[in-house]
Parts: C-alpha cells; structure tokens; sequence
C-alpha cells in the first residue's frame, strides 16, 4: 500500500499545483478527471509500440549512439508524447470548457500525469521504493514539463486558427525533443556524466514551462478581462 502511494503520491501533487495554476476559469473537475484517466489508457499504445521497436534493456547497454538515439527519440518519446497528443487533441481540445488560453497547459498536464502515473506505478511495484523516490524528483516531474510545453501550443493553436497547424506541429516537437534527450541520456549509461545530461535537459524544460506557465496566466487574465468588459458594455443600459 506504501508503495502505491509513493507512485501516485507525485502525479497527483503535479495536478493539484497546475489546477491552482489556472487562476481565471477553473475547469471542470469531472473533465480534468477523465482526461487522467484517459491520460492513463494512452500509455496503450505507447507501450505496443515499444514493444514492437524497442530494445532490450540487456541490449541498450551494447546498442550504437545511433540505435539509442533513434530507439529514444523516435520510439519512445514519439509514442508516448503522440499517444498524450492523442488524447489531448481528440479529447480535450473539442470540449466546450476549452475555452481559455490557460486550458491547454491544464488539459495536457492532466492527460500526462495520467500516463506518468500509471507508468510509475509500473516501475514503482516492480523496483521499490528507490526508484519511487528518484522518479518522484525526476521522471514524473519531466512528464509534466513535457504536458506544459504541449498544452503551451495547443492552447495558441485553439486560438488561432490560421497558424493552428503550425502550433500543434509545434506541440509536438518540443516534447518529444526533451523526452528523446532525457532519455537519450538515461539509456547510455549510468555513469554520473549521462545523468547530468539528463538532468540538463529536465532543468531547461523546467525553466521553459515556468516560462509558458506565467506567460499563459498572463494571456488568460487578459483574455478573461477583455470577455468581461465585452458582458458589462452588451448589459449596459447607455
């Protein structure tokens, strides 16, 4: 039971941090639910890709720079961040409740604590408690600054149909390049050099989702102020 809660202890803290986040209009707790929990089923198909394409962990160890690098940009880090868009496009996006340029960030965070944690709870069970703590402060705190950079986009994109495609390719790239580098790292070895590269790569993207973050929070109270101004002049009398 311990352990359980070790693994859903961090996604579910993420979740509560970015909802506290979304200043201007909360969504709906029901929506935020389900695009976890739909967030959880889209480790799916991420997972029989990997299985198809992947590699061994006794092989990584012998694989080329190249063979790990396609295996973790490529295969991993596209399968799960295409299985996250997925969800987020399909899912979240349409909703009526998507109506404020925050929501992408909260929308694509939700669906990827869903898959990281379902996914710690994986690793959590079968290694320990170790590895529930090190994932606690590393791994699952990466799938959100991947989710915010997503939701980042996809937010831009929701409100500009003219350059929507631009953002939502956009939404997809800059995940899956930090996912692929972070493991990248991770998958070459475990020497300390390969874990301050991964770890190099977790702070940029921490720091640019700090970025995206305010820089949203921004662009919704704008955005919230300017609705509100149009629903005071329509109700006017003069």
């Amino acid at each position: 039971m311990g352990l359980l809660a070790l693994a859903i202890a961090p996604g579910l803290a993420i979740c509560i941090f970015i909802y506290l986040k979304d200043k201007y209009n909360k969504e709906p707790l029901w929506l935020l639910l389900l695009s976890f929990i739909f967030g959880m089923l889209s480790i799916i198909p991420a997972f029989i890709i990997e299985k198809i394409f992947g590699i061994s962990a006794e092989h990584l160890g012998s694989a080329s720079y190249v063979s790990v690098a396609i295996f973790a940009y490529a295969v991993v880090a596209l399968s799960e961040e295409g299985s996250k868009f997925l969800v987020l496009r399909l899912f979240c996006y349409p909703r009526k409740a998507f109506d404020d340029p925050f929501d992408g960030i909260v929308y694509a965070v939700m669906v990827s604590m869903g898959f990281a944690t379902l996914e710690n709870i994986g690793y959590v069970m079968e290694h320990g408690i170790g590895t529930g703590i090190t994932r606690m402060f590393l791994s699952v705190p990466a799938h959100a600054t991947f989710g915010v950079l997503m939701g980042y986009f996809t937010g831009f994109a929701k409100f500009d149909p003219v350059k929507r495609n631009w953002y939502f390719i956009q939404a997809m790239f800059w995940p899956v390049i930090f996912h692929g580098t972070f493991d990248f790292f991770l998958f070459i070895g475990s020497s300390i050099l390969n874990f301050a590269g991964a770890l190099a790569s977790f702070i940029i993207a921490i720091y640019l989702s700090r970025r995206a973050i305010r820089k949203k929070q921004a662009i919704s109270k704008d955005y919230i102020d300017s609705l509100n101004a149009i629903t005071h002049t329509d109700k006017s009398p003069l």
